[in-house]
């Protein structure tokens, strides 16, 4: 049995998809996974490095837990807000870097440049940083590296490829970043060091060379300056403190409390209206009382100019595949509160089909169309988190 009244309505099946995600969102957050983490206090200056979309909370939690003790910078998205007392609050662009991206990474750079014997730097790091400190290689512009970053991003290009690309034409990724200790949330399957913020702290198994074939193979300019090779050996320690297989074991056992068999598929890529449609299918075949539930992160490979994220993708097409079926209901969205460019986590969808989907889909506007799902920043990111119930 269902544990509330309601589980066969279509409101009741959204409360129990809400539940879901947010218990994956309170798996994660930085209070509850960093404070045991945290090394002891150095003899000489901590210094803290926080950056990317979970830069503030994390940030909050390291002043918590070390008083006055400490100074630093955070960096986080333009809108994000935090209340830090010693460490500097930054703000920067992303998912495309601007000017106070650049700003910020020469001012983690100067902080960590800082240290001397005695000192600890500890780099509290999340997804989203690669964007948010951006410091172009020598002779690059940052017009050419948003123009590079822009171009991949709408190829299709997965996470890794993009971040590879990254790596090889920064000041500040790929290890260039000197710090004793990284803590991260990662947001990237596999939780691949050098893959969450595009690596700044930590060492890169990868090359130059990766990176122009990277580019040849989605026929992506390579850009004549810039190129450097990033470190092979860190500067220091690193430890995931959470990630995308604690959203999903959290979403899985608050399924399990509301009465849902999970089914999990674990972290999942590829094309979002492929694998939306896909997913759909699995799910016309569980049994009643179902809860599919999968992570990882998406792409969609853009040839409009509309609104929307992976996210609304899948839902728009995983809705299309099941519309009319009353009793399957949905939920994709993003953990960190922001889908793409669609100003939503994500979307709800099944039921009822959805007008002007297909036309959405093929736009490339999904947000135009979908049944949003909107949170505001969640203060953690540990990448997507998609669910599908089918009523008892």
């Amino acid at each position: 049995m269902l544990a509330r009244a309601g589980a066969h309505s279509q409101s009741g099946m959204r409360d129990h998809l809400t539940g879901m995600f947010q218990a994956g969102i309170d798996a994660c957050l930085p209070k509850r996974v960093l404070p045991g983490h945290l090394p002891p206090l150095p003899k000489g200056r901590l210094i803290v490095l926080a950056l990317g979309k979970a830069a503030a909370a994390m940030a909050k939690v390291a002043e918590a837990h070390y008083g006055y003790a400490l100074k630093g910078a955070a960096v986080v998205p333009h809108g994000v807000t935090g209340d830090l007392e010693r460490i500097e609050l930054l703000h920067a662009g992303h998912p495309i870097p601007d000017e106070a991206s650049v700003a910020a990474a020469e001012r983690l750079l100067a902080l960590a440049a800082e240290a001397g014997p005695g000192d600890f730097v500890l780099v509290l790091l999340s997804g989203g940083a690669s964007s948010l400190a951006c410091l172009p290689g020598e002779g690059l512009s940052l017009a050419e590296k948003r123009a590079l970053t822009q171009g991949l991003l709408r190829s299709g290009a997965a996470v890794g490829e993009v971040n590879c690309v990254r790596r090889h034409l920064s000041r500040i990724k790929g290890g260039r970043l000197n710090a004793q200790l990284t803590l991260a949330i990662s947001d990237v399957t596999g939780g691949a060091a050098e893959d969450i913020g595009s690596g700044p702290s930590v060492a890169d198994p990868t090359t130059i060379a990766d990176a122009r074939a990277i580019l040849d193979r989605h026929r992506l300019p390579s850009p004549a300056a810039g190129w450097s090779e990033t470190r092979k050996i860190a500067s220091g320690g690193f430890r995931i403190v959470a990630g995308p297989a604690d959203a999903l074991a959290a979403a899985a056992g608050e399924a399990m409390k509301l009465g849902y068999k999970p089914v999990l598929l674990g972290e999942v890529g590829g094309e979002a209206r492929e694998i939306g449609r896909g997913h759909a299918q699995i799910a016309l075949g569980l049994a009643p009382g179902s809860a599919l539930i999968s992570g990882g992160e998406l792409t969609v490979t853009v040839t409009g100019d509309g609104r929307g994220g992976p996210n609304l993708e899948y839902a728009l097409a995983a809705g299309m595949a099941l519309a009319g079926r009353e009793d399957i209901l949905g939920l994709a969205a993003d953990t960190d509160g922001l889908d793409g460019t669609s100003g939503a986590a994500g979307a709800f969808f099944g039921g009822a089909p959805v007008a002007g989907a297909a036309a959405a889909l093929a736009a490339h506007d999904s947000a135009a169309s979908a049944d949003l799902f909107v949170t505001g920043p969640t203060g953690t990111n540990v990448n997507d988190l998609r669910i599908i119930l089918v009523a008892p």
